[in-house]
């Protein structure tokens, strides 16, 4: 069955156009208000949102239709995502909501449901959903409308929480850390729970304005971070992204880190710790050097399609405990139910602390196998089912001929066709991608 709200990773479009409007959230939370109505206890819902203008909007809409079907609402203002799926279940809610398009520009917006678990909702629970959403759903008498109230210290128990993923008997004493908070979600808690371990704290997008969310800085736009660190002396920097559950870090020298790099580390160091549980869970988007330098030691890697959420299925199905993405979703299994960049990053800094060396030295685990990722936007249409495109594609992978891979797949989140090689020879990588972007843009036209 086709969807008409829910994509990859929730709701997600330019605000005040369908399907991002006020009147839809409003009946949104209607419907997942309904949905999760069961049993006889009083009902909670708990809403976070990053820094967008539209947030306001959005989460009023949402207030209104979660307490119309009788379902008291918890609002914690700014706060990262992985938070909200924490404080969901530390509150013992019914379900969790946060209000964010995570790294994309401010005009956009985005919901993102979780249940009482802390996990995003499962795609039964999100057409269940889909289905009530433009239907009637049935409202409380006026005698068991929902309440809503703020909780002033959600900042202070995510901080808390942080920290003690950080191992106890390691300090920050002596580091400094640059962190880009993108002027979302993370612009406060995520400098204070490093300050508090004992970092020299540099700080940049911290200054939210409600249009400034990604706007050259961040996770996806980290050159400001990487100048940053290089003109204050730092020892390494961290970048956010607009809801905080991703993370690209930059070495001292101003070079920037993927999330390969990042689950080598932390993989490699938990092996080591004897804390790793089985393989490590990445996608297809991963570097083959990873995959090859993980088997060096000893170390398995299985691979799934593109989204954090389907490394999460992979890694409960499995029981592993460290997975993600080489965009920058680190998902650690021991302390969360979703990406977090700030707890990934922590465990970044806890292996830095231990190894006494540079983050250059560190950071740098494997070789990375030649590899080219290039969008091509597109207005409509399915330009991936041309002739002409399918035959580049198959002349592609007939070039490659098992000495690389070929991934090529529409976003989930923007109108755009992704295509990647990667393989020995960066040349031919360079002219396979090339010739199927040009085929699909002529497709597109």
């Amino acid at each position: 069955m086709a969807r008409k709200y829910f994509g990859t990773d929730g709701i997600r479009g330019l605000t005040n156009t369908p399907p991002m409007t006020a009147a839809t959230a409003m009946k949104v939370g209607m419907a997942a208000g309904a949905h999760f109505l069961r049993g006889s206890h009083k009902h909670r819902v708990v809403i976070g949102k990053d820094t967008r203008l539209s947030g306001y909007m959005l989460e009023s809409a949402m207030v209104a239709g979660f307490t119309a079907v009788g379902m008291d609402v918890v609002l914690l203002g700014p706060m990262p995502t992985p938070a909200v799926a924490m404080l969901t279940q530390s509150m013992r809610a019914d379900m969790g909501v946060m209000i964010s398009a995570s790294h994309n520009p401010y005009f956009d917006n985005g919901i993102k449901l979780f249940g009482p678990d802390g996990y995003k909702l499962s795609d039964a629970d999100e057409m269940a959903i889909e289905a009530m959403i433009d239907g009637d759903v049935a409202l409380s008498p006026a005698t068991d409308i929902g309440r809503a109230r703020r909780v002033e210290d959600a900042r202070g128990r995510y901080i808390h929480f942080a920290k003690s993923t950080f191992p106890e008997e390691l300090r920050l004493d002596g580091l400094r850390v640059v962190v880009d908070c993108a002027n979302g979600a993370a612009y406060q808690v995520a400098p204070s729970a490093l300050w508090e371990l004992g970092a020299d704290v540099v700080t940049v997008g911290v200054a939210p304005n409600g249009r400034n969310i990604n706007d050259g800085c961040g996770s996806t736009a980290p050159q400001l971070l990487c100048e940053t660190v290089v003109a204050s002396g730092a020892d390494i920097g961290i970048a956010l992204d607009g809801d905080a559950d991703r993370l690209i870090v930059v070495d001292e020298t101003g070079v920037v880190v993927d999330g390969d790099q990042i689950m080598a580390t932390i993989a490699t160091g938990w092996a080591k710790a004897g804390r790793l549980r089985g393989a490590l869970i990445a996608t297809v988007m991963s570097n083959l050097g990873l995959e090859r330098h993980l088997a060096a030691h000893g170390i398995g890697m299985a691979r799934t399609s593109v989204g954090d959420r389907h490394v999460l299925e992979a890694m409960r199905r499995g029981g592993n405990n460290v997975g993600g993405e080489q965009s920058g979703h680190i998902i650690l299994a021991d302390y969360g139910t979703t990406g977090d960049g700030l707890v990934a990053a922590l465990q970044i800094l806890a292996e830095l602390v231990r190894a006494g060396t540079s983050a250059s030295a560190l950071l740098k685990q494997f070789e990375p196998v030649p590899q080219l990722l290039k969008n091509v936007r597109f207005s409509g249409g399915k330009p991936l089912e041309a002739p002409r495109v399918r035959a580049v594609i198959a002349e592609a992978e007939a070039a490659l001929h098992g000495a690389g891979r070929l991934v090529i797949r529409p976003s989930g989140t923007e109108p755009v066709i992704r295509v990647m090689a990667e393989g020995d020879d960066s040349d031919l990588v360079t002219r396979v991608v090339e010739r199927i972007c040009e085929a699909v843009r002529e497709a597109a036209t």
